[in-house]
C-alpha cells in the first residue's frame, strides 16, 4: 500500500500538487505579512504540506475547535478559501480530460472544502486511525 500511495502523491506532484502548493504557500506568506493573520497562514502551510503529499494523509477536524476557529474560516472564506477553490476547480479539469487523470480530478475536488475551511483541522496519516495521535 505505501509504494501505491508513493507513486500517487509523485503522479499528483507533477501534474497538480506542485502548482496548489505553491497557491497555498503564497497565501501563508500574505498572510504572515499581514501579522494579525499569522494564524491563517500557519493553516495555509499546513496545507501546502498536504497539497504536495496528500495520499496516505487526510485532514480531520480537531475535537478543540471551536468558536474561533468558526469566525476565522468565514474571515479565510472571503479573502482566500475561495481563490484556492477556483484553483482546485481549475486544475481537476484538465485531469478529467484523461483517464488516468480522473481519479486525481475527483481527489482535488473533494479538497475544495479543505481549501474553503482550513482552521480547526489537522492532516494525519491515514494508517494511524482516526483519532490516534
Amino acid at each position: 500500500m505505501k509504494l501505491i500511495n508513493f507513486l500517487l502523491n509523485v503522479i499528483w506532484l507533477l501534474f497538480c500538487g506542485l502548482w496548489m502548493a505553491i497557491g497555498y504557500a503564497l497565501a501563508g506568506i500574505i498572510c504572515f505579512v499581514l501579522i494579525i493573520t499569522i494564524p491563517f497562514g500557519i493553516a495555509s502551510f499546513r496545507l501546502a504540506g498536504f497539497m504536495l503529499w496528500p495520499f496516505g494523509r487526510t485532514t480531520v477536524v480537531r475535537a478543540d475547535a471551536g468558536a474561533p476557529s468558526c469566525v476565522g474560516n468565514v474571515i479565510w472564506l472571503v479573502f482566500a478559501g475561495w481563490w484556492l477553490a477556483i484553483g482546485h476547480i481549475v486544475t481537476s479539469i484538465p485531469l478529467f480530460l484523461s483517464i488516468i487523470g480522473i481519479p486525481f480530478g475527483w481527489a482535488n475536488l473533494k479538497m475544495v472544502p479543505i481549501s474553503l475551511t482550513p482552521l480547526g483541522r489537522e492532516v494525519i496519516r491515514t494508517d494511524d486511525g482516526f483519532g490516534v495521535r
